[in-house]
């Protein structure tokens, strides 16, 4: 299986929702993506992916998400926008993008701290 993994950044704020219910303080991050693209073959072109190609569209996808309230995203909007949802949605966008050899999305919201989404092995 050959991979490419492409990163971009964005810079948002989010709460999250706590065990108790409660919302906790609205906090900013400094947000990390990191999207894995996989295929078991290369195209003519010796690529799994144009890394220019994917690295532009992560691009756009967390640009729109830059300096903004995670809380008032429509993608988010009956969520609480953790790591976790934000990894998926980003799975979300770059598949419908028409990327749909993503295989794995990670995103680190603070040092140390990495969340991941892939989609269920299909059976």
């Amino acid at each position: 299986m050959f991979t490419v993994t492409v990163e971009a950044g964005f810079c948002a704020l989010h709460r999250l929702r706590l065990a108790d219910g409660a919302w906790e303080p609205g906090h900013g991050h400094d947000w990390h993506v990191r999207a894995t693209f996989s295929r078991p073959g290369l195209d003519d072109r010796g690529m799994v992916v144009d890394f220019h190609d994917v690295q532009q569209r992560l691009r756009e996808i967390v640009g729109a998400l830059h300096h903004g309230n995670l809380n008032e995203h429509h993608a988010f909007a009956e969520l609480s926008p953790t790591a976790e949802v934000v990894a998926r949605f980003v799975y979300e966008q770059l598949r419908a993008a028409g990327l749909e050899c993503v295989r794995r999305v990670e995103v680190t919201e603070a040092p140390g701290c990495v969340a991941g989404y892939e989609p269920p092995a299909e059976a």
